[in-house]
Formats: C-alpha cells, structure tokens, sequence
C-alpha cells in the first residue's frame, strides 16, 4: 500500500460516490495519471470495484479494510 492509496479509499468511504481517475485526482491533490494507476491496483486487490461506465467505487472488502477488520498483510500486493 501507497500513501496515496489510504487516501483514496478515503475518498469514496467519504463521498460514497462512483467517481473517475481524474475526479479522485482533483480531490486528494495528485497527479491524474497516478492516481489511475493505484486506483487500478486497489481494484486488484478487490478494495475498490470498476464498473461498465470506467468509474471506481468502493467494496466491501475495501470499508473492511478502512475499519480494521482486514490488515494490509492480508492483501496480495
């Protein structure tokens, strides 16, 4: 895990909202091109979900991780 990967699930914990690369991007302060980047490696690990439209939410698995309830030792990457 990123830094900027905490802040992103932050992101959608907080807005609780589909949202793109560049909008993530906007909000957390990073580069566009990044943020698309760890977006697509958390989608990896099953933290954050990409729908049909390309836009990114958050899972299950991905509010487990922020509560607590699944360690970063427990993920793949």
């Amino acid at each position: 895990m990123s830094p900027i990967d905490y802040f992103i699930l932050e992101f959608y914990d907080d807005c609780d909202i589909q949202a793109s690369p560049k909008v993530v991007a906007a909000n957390i302060d990073y580069d566009r091109q990044y943020t698309g980047k760890r977006l697509k490696a958390l989608t990896d690990e099953y933290l954050l979900q990409q729908g049909e439209n390309g836009l990114y939410s958050l899972t299950d698995r991905g509010r487990a991780f922020l509560s607590g309830e699944l360690g970063a030792d427990e993920l793949e990457g």
